[in-house]
């Protein structure tokens, strides 16, 4: 009980950041904040309250939450796993200060900036309902606005596309009036490590240690799981 209770907390404050950066750039109001809107639909798909997320909004408008910045840091795990690390943060010494120390601790090393762009592919997800929806139809419908497919999952279709297109979907589905349930922007990876069980443990424990950290947003690896 006190496990799922702190995932939901963590999930609420990397919400509550998501919420701050998105009205930096766009500003408070959802109606003309794009950004802003597919972080609230996120923050409802994980129950976050209402009260917690106009919280969020009004801290963004006002105060401290404003000094928050995205950054990315990549490096190679051991046995030579590409691990990318998505965070918000008002301090970055103190970021890559702690994110290096998660990969020394585990006999990694931290990289530059953009040195896995080869290992990783950025695309985009979006999640609908799949009721009252044709998949093949909507397909042919969405393909012009950068839909790449579409896979159906128990109740919803999830839509794939390329990072730069998440814009076009997210305005082709509003316009059609489907409502999203969330989406997020994803790393997928163009190769893979293959590792034996002792060793993807000692990955699993380095990715733990690094989402645990209150600065990190996601991880991304290459691990073949």
């Amino acid at each position: 009980m006190f496990a799922r209770y702190a995932r939901m907390a963590k999930g609420f404050t990397k919400i509550g950041r998501e919420i701050a950066i998105a009205v930096k750039q766009g500003g408070p109001n959802p109606d003309s904040n794009s950004r802003l809107r597919i972080v609230i639909q996120n923050a409802k798909a994980i129950n976050m309250p209402k009260d917690r997320i106009d919280g969020a909004i009004q801290r963004a408008s006002t105060k401290g939450d404003a000094n928050l910045e995205e950054s990315t840091y990549e490096g190679y795990g051991p046995y030579g796993v590409a691990i990318l690390c998505e965070c918000t943060t008002d301090n970055p010494t103190r970021t890559v200060s702690n994110i290096r120390m998660h990969f020394s601790r585990s006999n990694g090393t931290l990289g530059k900036t953009g040195s896995l762009d080869f290992i990783f592919e950025r695309r985009c997800i979006f999640r609908i309902s799949s009721e009252g929806q044709n998949k093949e139809d909507l397909e042919l419908e969405l393909i012009e606005h950068g839909a790449d497919e579409i896979e159906e999952h128990e109740k919803e279709l999830i839509i794939y596309t390329k990072f730069a297109d998440f814009g076009s979907m997210q305005k082709a589905l509003e316009t059609k009036k489907i409502n999203i349930i969330g989406a997020e922007k994803q790393r997928i990876p163009n190769t893979y490590v293959t590792l034996n069980e002792a060793q993807q443990k000692e990955i699993h424990d380095l990715v733990k240690d690094l989402e645990e950290d209150d600065d990190v947003q996601a991880v991304f690896h290459n691990m073949q799981e």
